[in-house]
């Protein structure tokens, strides 16, 4: 195990939390845009956007083992963002006649983005970020003092 692997790890996650704050943020600024995109010569409104986090080792079982042997990897190696996911819930239909998207009947399509999930999803991920960051600093005044004992 390496001396900096506590270091990695945290960064990893501080890594993925910043990347899905990102797409949050961007989901909130796109709530009401109802051109997001053109499909078949029709705008399509914006649809939100959800960050998938995997661990970058594949089980628990490869981890422990490599524990076990003494390799490196054994501890664990933190995170990673594999994929940036469409969310397939509908999108709103709100009547409004005097909307310049507004179709025959007045209806107007508008994102999936939910503002007060999106602000439910930005504080867990702010709570991750500062518990990712606590760690860190425990981290680094655990090194600070092992560096210590040598004095």
């Amino acid at each position: 195990m390496k001396l900096t692997n506590g270091f990695d790890i945290s960064a990893s996650a501080l890594t993925a939390q910043r990347f899905r704050m990102d797409v949050i943020s961007s989901n909130i600024a796109n709530s009401d845009s109802t051109r997001a995109r053109m499909v078949n010569g029709k705008w399509v409104p914006y649809q939100r956007k959800l960050v998938t986090i995997e661990p970058k080792q594949s089980n628990f079982a490869e981890s422990l083992q490599n524990a076990m042997a003494g390799q490196a990897g054994g501890a664990g190696e933190g995170v990673r963002v594999t994929r940036i996911i469409e969310d397939t819930s509908p999108f709103k239909q709100v009547y409004n006649p005097t909307h310049p998207d507004a179709d025959e009947n007045g209806f107007v399509m508008l994102p999936n983005v939910d503002v007060l999930k999106e602000m439910v999803d930005m504080i867990s991920a702010t709570r991750s970020y500062e518990a990712n960051v606590t760690a860190l600093n425990a981290t680094k005044a655990m090194v600070g003092k092992a560096l210590e004992i040598g004095r």
